[in-house]
């Protein structure tokens, strides 16, 4: 093999040897001129000196005169030289032999260089080979444990045939940093998935009266996850709330903004305010935990009563609500400003929710695309939701699956569905209504026990807890008569779960439970349903008034 001749084409190597000869020729006459003329005789100034003193650049020496052997004998890479269509070996290296040991020489590179082979490099010897053009191989790992990046570079040889120079560089250090870089990467992203999920609730609230289900995906491989959150907030009264939001811009700081407005969030539901007085107050603390912090938000409240869910949206994506007979609305407006932003007065809307009509609340990681329009989203996922049935679990993950949502999703998904079941049969037993409007005096206050006795006597409840039905009832209504004005209305509500008596009436001051002294003639009423029932509590209605409420949970059956 001619070592001299393919020297020169080493990757990184160029001819300079000619273009220094053409450039400075050396004639015979120079070389004498260089021991002669005036000053050569004794006493004259060397020759060296006379060097020191020109302007003439030291001769520079030609990559083809260096020894290629000796030099690629200690080049601290590995290098092989295969010739020929079979790859026949012709050179290893010191550093190649003490890598992977002794090699033939004259035999194939599949028989004599098996690493090369294990390594997946014979297509690229015949890539190299036929295209004339290197080619490259980066951070694999070798038999001997260290990692390398191979470059194979095909070089011209007599007779027509080719040879390829193997060059492998060794980057264990650099693949060891990034393999530890992935790792810490992986237990950032863990732990930030971690916080996420811990921030979200662990276990869904379940009303009497509706079937829920949600889910959440982490977007992307990154270890900045984002603030997308959703909530069930029973409210007592057969009521429940449904909030979901998304905290704009992703990390920690998104996720922990995110924990403090679902903590308020439950905190204000406490209060049991219409959607849009929600949104009011966490417009006002998104401003003061972040103000260049902005905030997507819907809030929603669920009556079994009134058949409807009230909403508000601070900039957030519309809910979509397909009803029994399959077809699907958007609630669009009113949309409001995100939160944090200020200035604005939210309003409450409305938008029909039924027996056997299932909605669909979402954040924008779903339906939006970069390839697509927002809209186009919205409607390709009306059309999954006009076609879902099954169970609300089965809606959300078809919620999921049509959009295409995968492990590398590039943005958080929370998807929160919920179904207000039709109930027929012996079930429907189990979920019953009755009302009576109050008119009248003081008539009205034995009107209403006996109203209540006889529909909690039809009802089958047991003896103790008809008779704490029927004291709760007497009690509320008195507490109306005493202190609100007409219209006034008694409603009892049976779950499967629990007892429900609500008096309205057109005042809108609620009553708190205050201590009443002994020669107090009022003041007991409050006290007395809050001793005896599980719970109580009052809120203001839109339209002006109040209603007060207390709940009895019921015995479980006995098998």
């Amino acid at each position: 093999m001619n070592f001299t001749r393919w020297s020169a084409r080493l990757p990184g190597t160029q001819r300079r040897a000619a273009t220094a000869r053409a450039e400075h020729p050396v004639t015979t006459t120079d070389r004498r001129s260089e021991g002669s003329g005036p000053g050569s005789g004794p006493g004259s100034v060397p020759a060296a000196r006379v060097e020191q003193l020109t302007d003439e650049p030291p001769p520079v020496p030609a990559v083809d005169e260096l020894p290629a052997r000796e030099v690629l004998d200690r080049v601290p890479a590995l290098v092989a030289l295969v010739h020929g269509p079979d790859h026949r070996l012709a050179y290893v290296n010191d550093a190649y032999t003490a890598a992977f040991g002794v090699r033939p020489i004259g035999e194939p590179a599949a028989e004599a260089l098996p690493e090369l082979r294990e390594l997946g490099l014979m297509p690229l010897l015949d890539q190299a080979q036929r295209s004339g053009k290197p080619r490259t191989l980066k951070s694999r790992k070798a038999p001997d444990g260290r990692s390398y990046t191979f470059t194979c570079t095909p070089v011209p040889e007599n007779h027509g045939e080719s040879a390829v120079l193997v060059f492998a560089t060794d980057v264990t250090d650099h693949a060891e940093a990034a393999e530890r870089l992935r790792a810490s990467e992986r237990r950032q992203r863990e732990t930030a998935v971690t916080l996420q999920r811990s921030l979200l609730p662990q276990e869904l609230e379940e009303p009497d009266d509706l079937r829920i289900a949600a889910t959440y995906h982490p977007g992307g491989t990154e270890a900045a996850v984002g603030g997308d959150w959703y909530d069930v907030i029973t409210l007592g009264g057969g009521r429940t709330a449904l909030v979901i939001g998304d905290v704009m811009g992703r990390g920690v700081r998104a996720a922990a903004v995110m924990g403090q407005l679902r903590t308020a969030v439950r905190a204000y539901a406490r209060l049991d305010l219409p959607p849009h007085e929600i949104l009011q107050l966490l417009d006002g603390l998104a401003m003061e935990i972040d103000a260049n912090q902005i905030a997507t938000c819907v809030y929603a409240i669920h009556d079994p009563n009134e058949g409807r869910l009230v909403y508000a949206s601070a900039g957030h994506l519309p809910i979509l609500v397909r009803d029994e007979s399959g077809t699907v609305l958007r609630a669009d407006e009113p949309t409001g400003p995100p939160l944090g932003t200020g200035g604005w007065m939210h309003a409450s809307g409305s938008i029909p929710l039924g027996p056997g009509s299932t909605a669909v609340l979402y954040t924008d990681g779903l339906v939006e695309r970069r390839n697509e329009d927002l809209d186009e989203g919205i409607a390709a996922l009306e059309r999954a939701l006009a076609g879902a049935t099954g169970t609300p679990q089965v809606v959300c993950d078809r919620m999921v699956r049509s959009a295409g949502v995968t492990a590398d999703h590039d943005d958080d998904v929370a998807v929160l569905v919920l179904q207000h079941p039709a109930r027929t049969g012996p079930d429907s037993e189990l979920f019953r209504n009755a009302a009576l409007e109050l008119l009248g005096g003081v008539e009205a206050a034995p009107r209403a026990r006996a109203f209540a006795s006889g529909v909690l006597t039809s009802w089958r409840f047991p003896a103790e807890l008809h008779d704490l039905g029927v004291l709760a009832t007497s009690e509320l209504v008195a507490n109306s008569l005493q202190h609100g004005v007409p219209p006034m209305r008694l409603r009892l509500r049976r779950t499967d779960r629990r007892l429900i008596i609500e008096v309205t009436d057109g005042d809108d001051h609620l009553p708190r439970r205050r201590r009443a002294e002994p020669a107090d003639e009022s003041g007991r009423g409050i006290a007395i349903v809050a001793t005896i029932a599980t719970s109580w509590g009052s809120r203001r209605t839109p339209g002006g008034g109040k209603a007060v409420w207390c709940e009895f949970v019921l015995p479980k059956p006995t098998d």
